[in-house]
């Protein structure tokens, strides 16, 4: 009998934990429920965001799986990992806080719907946390699904500095892509920002010493990945330009079925 196919979520919202219902955050509520009920084996990780009701939603920490420091531009950034279930679905959500990035903090802007000026670093270290804490659990994904500019990174990390870790060498990377972005352009120092052990300047050419702006940042994300899913109606035209640049294998959006998903995740991971 083979072993389930493993998939890996990292979702920057999803629903039922922030308050304002979108299509895309039932969607990303809904993928790992329709998997489960597949027979795929899923782990999903997303941000807790200030605006998360922990009592609500009953969060706890995961005292094993917190307390490793991130490292962003030489400064330490300690990771605090919570987990809650979502009821009648059997389904965990890890959630990724630091009290600088999230706890003290909504989502991507503030009350007064400002774009938080330290966004670049908040992005860098969700990305690097879910890996960090997926190799602690020493679980091994066959596919992992990105959804959101906050997991941009985990695709160039996965293929750069955590190539070569047992767990994440032959996984594939699916990026989700919907309508979405942010007016402010990261600064010029993002990409020396982005650097670790394995990452080099020349993984990171289409960034180097530039502002980066939404666009910018999906082209480095999908540059890195094997597949792409249109996740809302219209997505930028510049991107879906580059991924047939790229030739990059590609759902168009299909709505709210869960077949067509399932069926290219099968596709990807070629079993």
């Amino acid at each position: 009998m083979k072993n389930p196919v493993r998939i890996l979520f990292i979702f920057q919202e999803m629903n039922p934990f922030l308050q304002e219902e979108t299509s895309i955050r039932m969607l990303n509520r809904q993928l790992p429920e329709w998997c489960q009920s597949s027979g795929f084996e899923t782990r999903t990780f997303m941000p807790k965001f200030g605006e998360i009701n922990e009592r609500r939603n009953q969060l706890h920490e995961v005292i094993r799986l917190s307390g490793m420091n991130v490292i962003i531009d030489d400064t330490d950034h300690p990771l605090l990992l919570k987990v809650a279930s979502i009821q009648n679905a059997r389904i965990q959500i890890y959630f990724v806080d630091n009290d600088d990035y999230f706890r003290r903090r909504r989502g991507l802007v503030d009350e007064k719907g400002k774009e938080y000026t330290d966004n670049d670093e908040r992005c860098i270290f969700f990305s690097r946390a879910v890996i960090e804490t997926v190799k602690k659990l020493r679980w091994t994904p066959d596919l992992v699904v990105c959804s959101g500019w906050m997991a941009a990174l985990v695709p160039l990390y996965l293929r750069t500095s955590y190539a070569d870790t047992p767990f994440f060498a032959d996984l594939k990377i699916v990026y989700s892509l919907y309508e979405q972005g942010f007016r402010t352009p990261f600064g010029t120092k993002f990409a020396e920002k982005t650097l670790m052990e394995g990452v080099t300047t020349r993984d990171l050419t289409r960034i180097m010493n530039k502002q980066i702006d939404y666009v910018d940042l999906m082209r480095l994300a999908l540059q890195y990945s094997d597949a792409v899913i249109q996740s809302s109606p219209v997505i930028d035209a510049d991107l879906m330009k580059f991924i047939k640049q790229e030739q990059k294998k590609f759902m168009p959006y299909t709505g709210g079925e869960a077949a067509p998903y399932l069926d290219f995740f099968h596709e990807v991971v070629g079993r």
